[in-house]
């Protein structure tokens, strides 16, 4: 499972980011809330844990924007404000849970678990563009009767571009929302995996192109 997890306390996030990694999650650290929210609308993370008080923005307007985006992943917020208002403004903001500090470790690894079995529970609808159906349960990419079962990365990486129809996204943008932000992978595997997907939509008869345009990027256009 992905964290991403934002926190201006470096002995606070060391402490975080170390007990979290032991119990296998892996977790992206930032230090402010510009950086945070960066990384959440690049990112493909499981779920968030936010610290309300951080330099440059904070966890409530960096959540508040995310879900003003469309951005579902799940999210915990941590804050030394415990009083009730506070509580209700996260919570209102759509954070899914609200932990204040101080807090206990193992009381966190709880919150955090709780949120992913939420979110593993929840089955989205399949996304639809044009004349195709992308199914998140099976991986099937379909148009009429005809259908393939996408492998992992060309999931992702087509997913990506279904969910953000209508807006050119870079290599690079497509590089971290299939492969994430630590991979080793560069640009030009991304363009070998668009390659192959083109292939995709001509063997299932999509009248759906992937549009590229010369140094902004590529997106999905209905036929």
């Amino acid at each position: 499972m992905r964290l991403l997890y934002a926190e201006d306390e470096p002995a606070m996030a060391e402490a975080v980011v170390d007990i979290l990694t032991f119990h296998k999650f892996t977790v992206d650290a930032v230090e402010d809330g510009e950086e945070a929210l960066a990384y959440a609308r690049e990112g493909d993370y499981d779920g968030i844990i936010l610290d309300i008080m951080m330099p440059k923005k904070s966890g409530l307007e960096v959540l508040a924007q995310l879900r003003r985006e469309g951005n579902r992943t799940p999210v915990l917020l941590l804050t030394a404000k415990a009083e009730v208002e506070d509580r209700i403004e996260g919570l209102d903001a759509g954070a899914d849970d609200y932990l204040p500090k101080p807090f206990a470790m193992g009381e966190l690894l709880a919150r955090v678990r709780a949120m992913l079995r939420r979110r593993e529970e929840y089955r989205p609808d399949a996304a639809v563009f044009g004349d195709l159906t992308l199914d998140p349960k099976t991986f099937a990419l379909a148009c009429g009767k005809a259908s393939v079962v996408l492998p992992n990365l060309e999931y992702r990486l087509f997913e990506a571009l279904m969910t953000n129809s209508g807006m050119y996204l870079s290599a690079e943008q497509l590089l971290v929302k299939a492969w994430g932000y630590d991979t080793d992978a560069d640009v030009s595997t991304v363009w070998v995996y668009l390659s192959t997907l083109r292939k995709r939509l001509k063997e299932i008869g999509s009248g759906v192109k992937i549009r590229s345009k010369r140094n902004i990027g590529y997106m999905l256009e209905a036929g």
